[in-house]
């Protein structure tokens, strides 16, 4: 039986070489740079992605399987219909490539008041108010 794969748009700490990286390492089988439209927020040590604002955000799409979706979801602290989550699992589709699939985002209220980092890119942040 073939095993179940998902493409997964990171952003922050989940990138490779990043903090997280290793949570997830052992289940990725592709990575894939790439870009989706919105903006990225700081929460401090790690970032918070908003879509459908102005601009592109970059990071990598990882081909994981579905142990490392679950791995992920755990990490994010997602649950499936949960009302607390503190990111939420959608999906989105890459700003400029024929690639799709599920991206951690935050509520645009709960960014609200958080630093933009205005490059777009976790790996290039600065941060403005």
């Amino acid at each position: 039986m073939a095993e179940r794969r998902y493409q997964v748009f990171v952003y922050g700490t989940l990138l490779t070489g990043e903090d997280n990286h290793d949570v997830v390492a052992p289940y990725v089988r592709a990575v894939c740079p790439g870009k989706v439209n919105g903006r990225l927020y700081s929460v401090g040590p790690y970032p918070a992605l908003v879509l459908g604002e102005e601009g592109e955000v970059e990071g990598e799409w990882l081909t994981v399987t579905e142990e490392g979706l679950k791995a992920m979801d755990e990490l994010e602290d997602y649950a499936e219909g949960r009302d607390d989550n503190e990111y939420e699992r959608i999906w989105v589709r890459d700003a400029h490539q024929p690639i799709e699939g599920y991206v951690y985002v935050y509520l645009p209220e709960k960014a609200a008041g958080l630093p933009i980092i205005s490059s777009g890119s976790w790996r290039r942040r600065e941060e403005k108010t």
